[in-house]
């Protein structure tokens, strides 16, 4: 089986990485969870980190086939649209991205015709879905429990994992979240688990823990199984659900949960202009 070619950006403002996945120089590509820049103080976006993934994708002589999110994230905006602009591609994700947004549509007071049926996106993944980079094949895992519409990719022994988990020194993700569950997480997380040792594991973001000088987005299923510190092997669902329930009511919301939430709904498109031509991002008032 041929095995993908997998090139990573690490975004500091939010600490996620990126990657670009492809089968050969010259051939088919996928970009996974990618990143908008935005400055919360002025309202600005931008599009350094995404114009690094251009340059990789030109200089590699790369046909972009897929535009792929892991879910909808909270921590930074997605630069799916303006990618698909330059580079095309389809723009894809869960199809349980309709839960997100008939949670989210009231939240932020979102336009009535804001359609809550995942139209936004070009495609919508099932679990065991299989699609194609050029010769690579890539199957789509359903893994929710983080939010209820999260899935993965496998792609040959590459294993993308969104924010399920993260490095065996950092751990999994907050359940905290509308839709999310923290026992629907372990469930997700056993499935992962169950994959053969030397898949190599690569996460979407990495909050460098003490005792850790550098970024990683490495791992392996077998260093996860036997590492991880909120789900290595011997921990039971119900010790996990004490665990994560009580560490998230000890975690802050994140910095840019409000506009990335209203941008990655939309397959990160801007709201539309209102009636003086301008598109704003909406702050509800006491809600989350």
């Amino acid at each position: 089986m041929q095995q993908p070619q997998v090139e990573a950006f690490y975004d500091p403002n939010t600490s996620t990485i990126s990657y670009i996945v492809f089968d050969q120089q010259g051939g088919r590509a996928a970009l996974i969870d990618t990143v908008l820049d935005y400055d919360a103080k002025s309202g600005r976006s931008s599009c350094i980190s995404a114009d690094k993934l251009i340059e990789f994708v030109r200089a590699n002589d790369l046909k972009v086939d897929w535009i792929l999110e892991t879910h909808a994230h909270a921590d930074h905006l997605s630069a799916a649209a303006y990618l698909k602009d330059k580079l095309g591609g389809k723009i894809a994700i869960g199809q349980h991205i309709n839960q997100v947004q008939g949670i989210f549509k009231p939240v932020f007071g979102m336009e009535a015709d804001f359609a809550v049926d995942g139209s936004q996106f070009d495609v919508l993944f099932a679990a065991g879905d299989v699609f194609q980079i050029g010769t690579l094949n890539a199957e789509v895992l359903f893994v929710p429990g983080h939010t209820p519409a999260d899935i993965a990719f496998l792609m040959g022994d590459a294993l993308f994992v969104g924010d399920t988990l993260f490095m065996p020194d950092v751990g999994s993700a907050r359940c905290d979240f509308p839709g999310g569950d923290a026992a629907v997480l372990y469930d997700s997380i056993q499935q992962l688990l169950a994959l053969p040792d030397t898949t190599r594991v690569f996460v979407c973001h990495d909050y460098v823990p003490a005792g850790r000088s550098a970024v990683a987005w490495q791992s392996s299923v077998a260093e996860q199984r036997e590492c991880n510190i909120h789900v290595h092997q011997g921990i039971g669902k119900a010790e996990f659900i004490a665990m994560r329930q009580a560490r998230d009511k000890t975690l802050d919301m994140p910095q840019l949960i409000l506009p990335s939430i209203q941008i990655n709904i939309r397959a990160g498109h801007f709201p539309p202009a209102e009636a003086d031509g301008q598109r704003y991002i909406k702050i509800p008032l006491n809600v989350l």
